[in-house]
């Protein structure tokens, strides 16, 4: 197949989608697209509905689904105890604008599950509980600067995103904001040491999604002793992570216990959500204070709302007994161990690692890692390179029936089958197989 052939054959059996391309070009301004890694040429499909591991676009196409809500549903599409709650709560009402009894208990479960947690807040998003761990952080420490590593996300927010992939974000105002490489403790420390910073934040698992970039567990368990040493507040952004890894989160798998973790994803059941909590005496520059003593005021119209909560408290009681993690991890490590045996066979310069969130790099194999959680390579260049290549090869995959945020990664649910992981490596194979007989891919333009 010719590199103009796969677009048309895309286009002509997915006429109807990009007719609907069409119409939210005229509203959308990111190239009809409402989130960056929507987009697509010449368009992603349109989806009418979702169930367990699949889901089916307006021609009728069907799909393996690893985008996953970008990684909010490790229960799948329409888990049948999120849908029953949210159905019987709507019934019952969207929103009381008062206290209820379903934001306690989910709050519970959260801090059952991670102990660290002991106070809760919740939010909208993810994004914007790491806004209100700065704020908080600065009140508690009255300082003001933000120590973050390089390539970890946490947001779209001016002091969250600031350098991605090397370049700074047009329109960001970020003077409080330092950035630093990761993996380099003697850099960690010579910061810190200045006592001027409020919070340090590192992204749960790793850069971008859990662990395109991962981290060295042993780096990560030497911030909290510096962070405690200089009198900073230490972050763990577990926005993807959360209660993904285990009923415990990232942190308890690498046994840190951080001062503040955020949350998001997987602990609304789908629906959207945030979640901050941590120490007490930090959380509770939000109780009401009598003057002059401060406190923070936060207000949100959709923290905690009935029918999130709903969802939430669903999800969290399945999480609670691990039986979740341990399932999602099976298939991320049946997905990695028959996906780099089929490349291996092939001679293909690509592997796939992580955990229940499964990486796609390609490029040079600098060694073979005993553990296929992690990429053949420490070069960070080499791990986020290849972006043209890879929006090529989504189009493939899709063109195959499977969906994927930008054939960067394969986000796992329980609902996915090792039959699904079959025909996964299968049309990724065939995918690369393709790209490589068109001329699209080469092995020696992956570095």
């Amino acid at each position: 197949m010719t590199v103009e052939n796969v677009v048309d054959e895309y286009i002509r059996t997915h006429l109807e989608s990009q007719r609907l391309h069409g119409r939210a070009e005229a509203v959308f301004a990111a190239n009809g697209a409402t989130h960056a890694s929507r987009i697509l040429d010449p368009f992603r499909p349109y989806i009418t509905h979702a169930k367990d591991s699949r889901k089916w676009d307006v021609d009728g196409n069907e799909y393996i689904d690893y985008v996953m809500g970008h990684g909010a549903l490790i229960l799948g599409h329409s888990h049948p105890d999120v849908v029953r709650v949210v159905q019987e709560q709507m019934a019952k009402g969207v929103h009381y604008g008062e206290n209820h009894e379903l934001e306690i208990e989910w709050a519970e479960l959260i801090n059952g599950m991670m102990p660290s947690m002991e106070r809760v807040e919740f939010f909208s998003c993810g994004q914007e509980a790491n806004m209100m761990a700065i704020r908080l952080a600065r009140a508690f420490t009255g300082r003001r600067k933000v120590l973050r590593f390089e390539e970890n996300f946490h947001g779209w927010g001016d002091e969250l995103t600031a350098y991605i992939s090397g370049r700074e974000t047009p329109g960001v105002v970020a003077d409080e904001v330092v950035v630093i490489p990761g993996h380099d403790i003697n850099r960690v420390e010579d910061e810190l040491a200045k006592k001027e910073y409020a919070v340090l934040m590192v992204e749960g698992g790793g850069a971008h999604m859990g662990g395109q970039i991962p981290w060295d567990a042993d780096f990560v368990r030497a911030l909290p002793g510096l962070t405690q040493k200089y009198g900073t507040i230490f972050l763990i952004d577990e926005v993807v992570t959360g209660f993904r890894d285990s009923p415990g989160g990232w942190q308890a798998t690498v046994g840190v216990t951080p001062d503040l973790t955020s949350l998001g994803k997987t602990i609304g059941g789908g629906l959207g959500v945030g979640a901050l909590g941590g120490r007490v005496d930090i959380m509770d520059m939000l109780k009401p204070k009598p003057r002059p003593q401060q406190y923070l005021f936060h207000t949100g119209t959709w923290n905690a709302n009935p029918l999130t909560a709903a969802a939430g408290v669903a999800a969290c009681k399945l999480y609670k007994g691990g039986e979740v993690q341990r399932r999602v991890n099976q298939l991320g490590a049946y997905l990695r161990e028959k996906g780099n045996q089929a490349l291996k066979e092939r001679g293909i310069d690509g592997r796939l690692y992580g955990r229940s969130i499964v990486h796609l790099y390609l490029g040079p194999i600098d060694y073979e890692p005993s553990d296929d959680t992690l990429p053949p390579t420490n070069d960070i260049r080499k791990l986020m390179a290849g972006t043209s290549i890879r929006m090529r090869l989504c189009l493939h995959l899709l063109h195959r029936g499977i969906a994927t945020m930008g054939a960067r990664l394969f986000i796992l649910s329980i609902a996915h089958t090792e039959e699904d992981i079959d025909q996964t490596v299968k049309a990724l194979v065939d995918s690369v197989d393709a790209m490589i007989a068109e001329g699209t891919l080469k092995q020696d333009s992956l570095g």
